[in-house]
């Protein structure tokens, strides 16, 4: 039955569903202005966490899997659960690789960390649940390799994306180039936002091949 349930998801909802996200993250940048980031991090990535928070849930929540059983708020708030928890796991994450734990970068790494948890947790809070499974899926690489339901390509690849964004993104900080861009968190963000914008298009392949095999299987 869940199978048949995520069938139901278009790759038009899907696009919609991360063009509104998107759209969260451009009008955070619009409000924090240019080079906020690099000038005032705590403020631009303060913005990014309030603009993308209410659209993340909102939109996964609208999209969770279990919808005759849950209903729209009860999804919301395992978002809303879910947003701190996956903050501490991306905050203990960060810290044992390495992230700074000085009381200077402490605003900075809470909202870093709400952030990545938007990108990494929160979708899968609301659209799942406590499904131990589903979890196991959506964390999985196996996905890019095997057939699965349309939410677990939503979700995955710009998680997936973010993460390996944000590894990227904080080779620069230990060299010695003294640009105010490699200060801790402002290269790892840049990373996480792009590597989750592209893990998003991404995603739109793998359902449009998806739905394409489904439709040749019917015929």
């Amino acid at each position: 039955m869940p199978a048949l349930e995520a069938t139901q998801i278009s790759a038009f909802t899907a696009a919609a569903a991360h063009a509104l996200c998107f759209a969260g993250l451009a009008v955070a940048h619009s409000l924090a202005g240019r080079d906020a980031l690099v000038s005032d991090p705590v403020l631009a990535l303060r913005l990014l966490v309030v603009c993308e928070a209410p659209v993340v849930i909102a939109a996964y929540s609208y999209l969770r899997r279990d919808a005759r059983s849950c209903s729209f708020f009860t999804a919301a708030a395992r978002g809303l659960i879910g947003l701190p928890i996956g903050a501490f796991l991306n905050a203990f994450g960060a810290i044992v690789l390495g992230a700074p734990v000085g009381i200077k970068y402490w605003m900075v790494t809470i909202y870093w960390s709400l952030l990545m948890s938007l990108f990494t947790f929160v979708p899968a809070a609301c659209v799942f649940g406590a499904s131990k499974t589903d979890w196991q899926n959506v964390l999985s690489h196996s996905i890019y390799f095997t057939p699965t339901d349309v939410e677990n390509y939503m979700i995955s690849a710009p998680c997936h994306g973010a993460v390996l964004g944000a590894w990227i993104g904080a080779w620069p900080m230990p060299l010695d180039w003294e640009r105010p861009w490699q200060e801790w968190p402002i290269c790892v963000t840049y990373g996480a936002v792009a590597g989750h914008l592209v893990g998003m298009a991404v995603s739109w392949v793998l359902i449009a091949v998806h739905k394409r095999r489904v439709r040749a299987k019917s015929d």
